[in-house]
């Protein structure tokens, strides 16, 4: 009894011509099929080499491409002169040129001799396959593939559109019913025998070989057909991504493969000296004794793929930007926006920083340039204050800033003067803590001396800027953290608002304040707001302000807010 290893090769010819020799020094018969489309002089260099080896055939050439017939022929064809040269294989391996035996082949040969009527195929129909890539799991068996995907990937595409749109369809042949899995089995002789000599062979032929990308379900539909014990798993470790394109194995991986038991691997990297000689030339190095567990770097894989897929929370890419759907996140850790809160505290950005030992940065998207803490003309990562870079792309200013600064909160002022280009992005960041006193953007021009009817016209604009980006921070699709009080709300209970904001963002000292900014005097801002009214614009941001008085402040000397315990 023994194994023979069908090889289907199409490149790095040495590397095939290494790992043919291992499977021959252990015993194994191999019969090899080359590509036709390697050329006449590469081939025959190739078979040269390995003339000195009785027990190494070479099958009949096919054309062999991606998703076509000719991987399934090259198959048949070595298959068939496998089971007439060598009547002592009791099992065929299906291997590529890529493939690399992990363990001593001895080991592979005891195991299936204690398995002597088992297949294993990877064998599932399409309602249990959820590892089709493309959209095409029944489909592939019922529609017509006249064109090639990868070359031809728009005729593709369009006559499988005009065939779903008039509803052309195949008929499956009576008797079978499509199976799909990995291309790479191992079959037992009489399996493997009574499919190729089926008298249906022809009829079963004809229909795969207008099934689009056959060799994943030609020999995994015929097998439950003569198959005994057919063990749906494949002995090769086979690892695809997101794609479906195969996972390619480097030096790197050498423990992650030892950690999978697997009999072969497939698809190795020709230049990873360090496996070749690993697991093909220094045979103390190679896995023994366990069974072939591939699920036990499933979980490794699959981390894999969700990195690749959505990387880390607020770092951008290369090979996924600017697909802002192939982003985890635009920022990469939590920070805080304050609005209104410098215009109606003198002193708020200090007071912040001593009451929650965070970074307080101005008005980061000011019209003169970003007013980081220290007002520096640069911060962390070299990010410049200048508004031209800043506004160039204005939401990766914000993903860099908690970028460079992770591990240390960052808080910063956003007002309706401001650049207006992040409002919906941080509207839907889950990391922004936004806390809005509507209006507070009045204090300002109410302290200015400029003609009553230029500050109508900027109060007019302001107020419709701020009136779009609350409708933001209000949307459905809203995942910030967010507080809105109106102005005359806030300043009726300015300590409480502040002990919330401070308590969000765990302060240092567990206990309540004694201490708060000290606010603006706003003495006669309700009369301010009246004299806009008069003039025919309606200043509703700011709530309910009297005219009178300013709401909650006493007439005389005001006092130093405190705390009653």
């Amino acid at each position: 009894m023994s194994v023979g290893i069908v090889m289907l090769v199409h490149n790095d010819l040495h590397r095939a011509e290494q790992v043919i020799r291992h499977w021959n020094d252990a015993g194994c018969p191999v019969v090899v099929h080359v590509d036709k489309k390697v050329s006449r002089a590469v081939f025959d260099k190739f078979r040269n080499a390995l003339a000195n080896l009785e027990d190494v055939k070479f099958s009949r050439r096919h054309k062999c491409e991606w998703g076509a017939w000719g991987i399934v022929a090259a198959s048949q064809s070595a298959s068939e002169l496998m089971l007439k040269s060598f009547d002592e294989v009791s099992h065929v391996y299906l291997a590529s040129g890529s493939c690399m035996p992990l363990r001593p082949v001895k080991e592979l040969i005891k195991y299936l001799a204690a398995r002597p009527r088992t297949d294993f195929i990877e064998s599932a129909t399409t309602a249990d396959v959820p590892w089709t890539v493309g959209g095409l799991d029944e489909e592939r068996f019922t529609l017509y593939f006249p064109f090639k995907w990868r070359s031809q990937r728009r005729l593709f595409d369009r006559f499988v559109s005009l065939q779903r749109r008039f509803k052309i369809k195949r008929n499956i042949p009576a008797g079978i019913v499509p199976h799909m899995g990995s291309q790479w089995w191992c079959l037992t002789r009489q399996t493997l025998s009574a499919i190729l000599q089926d008298p249906d062979r022809e009829r079963y032929d004809r229909y795969f070989s207008k099934v689009w990308i056959p060799d994943e379900s030609y020999f995994q539909t015929l097998v439950r057909l003569y198959g005994q014990n057919v063990e749906s798993r494949s002995l090769t470790l086979s690892k695809f991504d997101f794609q479906g394109k195969p996972h390619i194995f480097y030096d790197d991986h050498l423990q992650l493969l030892r950690r999978s038991d697997c009999f072969v691997a497939r698809k190795i990297w020709p230049d990873a000296d360090r496996l070749y000689q690993t697991f093909l030339n220094d045979p103390a190095g190679a896995m023994k004794g366990a069974e072939p567990n591939p699920s036990k770097i499933d979980r490794i894989f699959a981390k894999a793929v969700e990195r690749r897929t959505l990387g880390r929370k607020g770092l951008f890419m290369q090979g996924r930007f600017p697909d802002e759907y192939w982003a985890n996140g635009l920022t990469s850790s939590q920070y805080s926006i304050f609005e209104g809160f410098t215009e109606l505290f003198e002193d708020f950005e200090p007071w912040l920083a001593r009451a929650t030992n965070a970074r307080v940065h101005g008005h980061l998207y000011a019209p003169e340039g970003a007013e980081f803490d220290g007002r520096g003309d640069t911060y962390a990562g070299a990010m410049s204050k200048s508004v031209q870079m800043r506004d160039y792309n204005a939401r990766m200013f914000l993903t860099n800033l908690i970028w460079n600064t992770r591990g240390e909160r960052q808080c910063f002022q956003f007002g309706p003067r401001d650049s207006q280009y992040i409002s919906w992005d941080v509207a839907k960041d889950p990391n922004a803590r936004i806390s809005v006193i509507s209006g507070a953007w009045a204090v300002p021009l109410f302290q200015s001396n400029k003609n009553f009817a230029d500050i109508r016209a900027e109060a007019a604009e302001l107020q419709k800027i701020e009136a779009d980006h609350l409708y933001a921070l209000r949307s459905p699709y809203a995942k910030a953290r967010i507080r809105i009080w109106t102005m005359a709300e806030f300043i009726e209970a300015p300590m409480e608002a502040l002990q919330g904001i401070i308590d969000e963002h765990g302060a240092s000292s567990p206990s309540k304040l004694t201490e708060a900014p000290k606010m603006v005097d706003l003495t006669g801002f309700g009369q301010f707001l009246q004299n806009l009214k008069n003039q025919g614009m309606h200043p509703y941001l700011m709530g309910d302000f009297p005219v009178d008085r300013a709401p909650n402040q006493d007439r005389g000397k005001r006092r130093k807010p405190y705390l009653v315990k």
